[in-house]
């Protein structure tokens, strides 16, 4: 028996028709047959999880049962600190050891979640495709040939591959919804600062979110109260929003550049929503096309600053395209920083604005299909975009303004490959996000479906 979400998993495990044991080894099981090639993981702690799942099974024959993610196996970025275990954030630079897990780690032990390993990324989270890593390049379970995004890619894949049933994330540009776009899984980025960053390499500390992945929306639901600090409250899980939904459609800069069946699986979610009764408006974010450089102009100093000690004394050891935008943060001005941070306020406010009467926002989360290894850049309709920038051009704005934001599937293309709907909603308000999310996700589900044959 092999649950296909977490949910069910969990109701499996407290019904006890399966144990956390064997549920943690099926998991490792799946993970020794798959991860040479796909390499979605850098460590795994079996001898730990299946430790950790033994003593779920006691506490919960022993009517100690703590909620939905006691005994579930769990997976963590590789960028996230686990006690005993090294944090080598993807790269030959030598890893930080842990002695103490990460707030969100410890978060989610208390939980009763059994953590299976750490995932595989783009090399310290400074890229989209996750294929300049020490440790092999993640590769799309749908096509191996592709990109599986970045830079939570390794998450993204063990969850889709069935090696857990959630993970932790983190989401400087849309390292959280970029890969789950582009393998089919859901990401959220919450609202900024909700869950802890403490004990997670940075990026970028003012825009780095740490958030839940999972196959579902209630699944990332769920991981998410687990994530936060205090006692999880699974009692405040919301349920699906109730009655008809408003929605706005950013049709401005967001739908200029985007692949055919991104373009067209976004519109029939669109049309199936309109069909259940809720209504979708067009609107519009001033000022959006000025992310792209108010995000670079924010993002390239804060990581040189993190990185300049370990410029200096392994600069040979990072991969040449993450040293060169390393590098390239040195010669960002001061004012040219204090300018992103000003405008980084204005489009905060305009994000604000476009929110106003209205439940969220709904988009694409990623223009383009999950890439090919490699690539530097990519066919959007006549013209060839850069990878990077076509990967992070619908998410990186809510990294900017901190609004919480999802990425769920919507469909295939006529490659075979998944195509991402992202939601948009008020700051503060991620819970309410959510409910929205699940009440879209039911109604797109097998709705938008696939657009046409494939091969992928």
């Amino acid at each position: 028996m092999t649950p296909g979400s977490l949910r069910e998993a969990a109701a499996l495990i407290e019904r006890r028709e399966i144990s956390p044991r064997e549920l943690t080894r099926a998991c490792l099981d799946r993970i020794d047959r798959e991860n040479d090639a796909l390499r979605a993981f850098i460590t795994v702690t079996a001898e730990q999880a299946l430790a950790d799942a033994a003593r779920a099974e006691q506490d919960i024959t022993a009517g100690r049962y703590r909620g939905p993610l006691h005994g579930i196996p769990v997976s963590v970025k590789d960028l996230v600190d686990i006690a005993g275990t090294p944090t080598t954030s993807g790269s030959h630079v030598p890893p930080r050891h842990a002695r103490h897990d990460a707030p969100v780690v410890a978060n989610l032990r208390r939980a009763g979640a059994v953590i299976v390993g750490k995932t595989n990324l783009h090399e310290f989270a400074f890229g989209t495709t996750s294929d300049e890593t020490a440790f092999g390049a993640v590769r799309n379970p749908h096509d191996r040939s592709r990109s599986a995004g970045g830079s939570s890619a390794g998450a993204a894949v063990a969850l889709v591959e069935g090696m857990c049933y959630g993970s932790v994330g983190t989401d400087t540009g849309g390292s959280i919804r970029i890969p789950a776009a582009a393998c089919g899984i859901t990401g959220l980025k919450p609202t900024f600062g909700e869950i802890s960053a403490e004990a997670v390499v940075p990026l970028s500390a003012t825009l780095d979110h740490v958030g839940p992945m999972a196959r579902t929306v209630g699944d990332t639901a769920l991981l998410f109260h687990a994530m936060l600090d205090g006692e999880p409250r699974f009692d405040r899980v919301p349920p699906d929003a109730e009655g008809p939904l408003w929605l706005g459609m950013p049709l401005p800069y967001f739908f200029d550049k985007l692949d055919d069946d991104v373009a067209r699986l976004v519109m029939d979610a669109r049309a199936a929503l309109e069909r259940a009764g809720h209504t979708v408006s067009d609107v519009s974010i001033a000022h959006a096309e000025r992310t792209a450089d108010v995000y670079l102009h924010i993002v390239l100093p804060e990581a040189s600053w993190y990185h300049a000690p370990l410029l200096r004394e392994h600069a040979g050891q990072y991969s040449p395209g993450v040293r060169l935008r390393l590098e390239m943060g040195r010669y960002i001005l001061a004012e040219d920083y204090l300018r992103a941070m000003h405008a980084r306020t204005v489009l905060r406010r305009a994000v604000d604005r476009a929110l106003e009467g209205l439940d969220a926002l709904v988009l694409p989360a990623l223009a383009i299909p999950a890439p090919p290894l490699g690539a530097s850049s990519v066919a959007v309709g006549k013209t060839m975009e850069p990878v990077r920038a076509i990967m992070l051009r619908l998410t990186q704005l809510f990294n900017v303004t901190g609004h919480p934001a999802i990425a769920i599937p919507c469909g295939q293309g006529r490659d075979g490959l998944p195509r991402g709907l992202q939601l948009v909603g008020h700051r503060g308000s991620t819970e309410r996000l959510l409910a929205v999310a699940a009440a879209v996700e039911r109604q797109i589900i097998g709705g938008a479906g696939s657009v046409g044959g494939g091969t992928g």
